[in-house]
């Protein structure tokens, strides 16, 4: 069954290299179908940019998202541009400090990325720190097979920084889902 993902955030947060990692996670190491698209203005740093992956058992014959079901969104801006295109009852992450939405309900999660990745000492991180967030609430793609994905990708020095911000995300979503 076909899903639709897009990571939004400002250039320079890694936006596109979390859905790319998403993306190798499912094609790689679940045998999906996968197909990254991605977009940014030409401020490539600093201005809103999305990664959009759709996610498929069977060919994809049909790569641009149209409305995702879920939605992991990093800057205001972004949310400003991109927030609205979600479907109804769609999964929606939003970075908890620096997004500023009406939104409620059990399918808004709201994550401190950054606070998070800030306390491994590394702001940097606060892209696969959401990856993490969106693992444990999406369901989409495996714990295991994301992390994999994240080992294989990242530089070889940052392995052990990028899957400590990978587990913060996974652990603090966890720990608000059962709240809720």
């Amino acid at each position: 069954m076909r899903k639709e993902i897009r990571f939004a955030g400002f250039g320079g947060q890694g936006i596109i290299l979390a859905a790319h990692i998403a993306g190798k996670a499912a094609a790689v190491y679940e045998g999906k179908e996968a197909v990254l698209t991605q977009s940014y203005g030409p401020e490539a740093r600093g201005g809103a940019s999305a990664a959009e992956v759709a996610l498929d058992d069977e060919f994809i014959d049909y790569p641009l998202i149209s409305q995702p079901d879920v939605t992991a969104i990093l800057s205001q801006e972004a949310y400003d541009k991109y927030g609205g295109q979600a479907k109804e009852g769609s999964i929606i992450i939003l970075e908890k400090d620096l997004v500023d939405s009406p939104l409620k309900g059990k399918n808004v999660h709201r994550v401190p990325c950054t606070r998070l990745a800030e306390e491994l000492g590394r702001r940097i991180v606060a892209n696969i720190v959401m990856l993490g967030a969106f693992t444990a609430v999406a369901g989409l793609i495996s714990k295991e097979s994301m992390l994999e994905a994240v080992r294989t990708t990242v530089p070889a020095k940052t392995i052990d920084l990028n899957v400590k911000a990978f587990e913060a995300g996974y652990e603090y979503a966890q720990r608000q889902g059962e709240a809720s």
